[in-house]
């Protein structure tokens, strides 16, 4: 798009534009939005935000008061002018509360490591949540002087969102009887501080009713990139 052109889109430094063949010193920050909630799941729909400035980090603060969302809700385009940023990001939909989640999991604190469950297949796949903040017990020691999530407890987390999916009379798990047997293939790609938000996505890929043993695959998300995935395996049976 020619500069005289582009400049006619632009409010305030940002525009509405969903093309792919723009000048490589635009770039797209992609959001979700939700479309539709049900009762076990929620469909989300993306806004594409288009900036002329070069923004290095995109996890780090800059100046989006004024901008143009465009959405598209059942076939009809919505536009959203001058947004302030408080108000641009909708909150997670609560498929499970913390008060279910408590009657699910056996873990309390300073363990329990899920706040909200977003999304419920049931004996299939959970998607939850875990809000980081600099109040979590394990930042003075890990580290003092640059507070990070222990990967140790990001796949806890993780683990803990396969209790939810295993935990459930589809896949015949208990309290009683449930156990985290392994984990494979498991990497950390970036690190997780403290005001981020954890969002943990655990898919049953293999389930053995006899023996009692499932597998389910993990991935952990903070802003719409992977920071931790890895396969876990898991046990239901008598601990003797």
């Amino acid at each position: 798009m020619e500069a005289t052109a582009l400049t006619n889109h632009i409010i305030s430094g940002f525009s509405c534009n969903s093309s792919s063949s723009q000048a490589s010193s635009t770039h797209h920050y992609h959001s979700l939005i939700p479309a539709t909630t049900t009762t076990n799941s929620l469909k989300y729909q993306k806004i594409i935000l288009s900036s002329n400035v070069s923004i290095s980090n995109p996890r780090s603060h800059f100046h989006r008061r004024n901008l143009t969302a465009c959405s598209s809700v059942n076939g009809v385009e919505d536009t959203v002018k001058d947004v302030p940023i408080e108000k641009q990001f909708p909150a997670y939909p609560a498929v499970m509360d913390i008060n279910k989640i408590r009657e699910i999991l056996p873990h309390r604190y300073p363990f329990l490591l899920v706040d909200r469950v977003i999304e419920y297949n049931a004996g299939v796949s959970a998607v939850a949540i875990k809000n980081v903040t600099i109040n979590d017990n394990f930042f003075p020691g890990h580290f003092p002087e640059r507070p990070i999530m222990p990967g140790v407890l990001m796949i806890e987390a993780m683990a803990q969102v396969g209790g939810v999916v295993m935990l459930q009379p589809e896949v015949g798990g208990s309290q009683q009887n449930f156990f985290f047997a392994g984990i494979d293939k498991v990497r950390f790609r970036k690190p997780v501080i403290a005001g981020d938000t954890l969002v943990m996505r655990m898919t049953l890929i293999k389930l053995q009713k006899r023996f009692g043993i499932a597998k389910m695959e993990g991935k952990a998300y903070v802003g719409g990139e992977v920071v931790c995935e890895g396969e876990f395996l898991m046990a239901t049976g008598s601990s003797e």
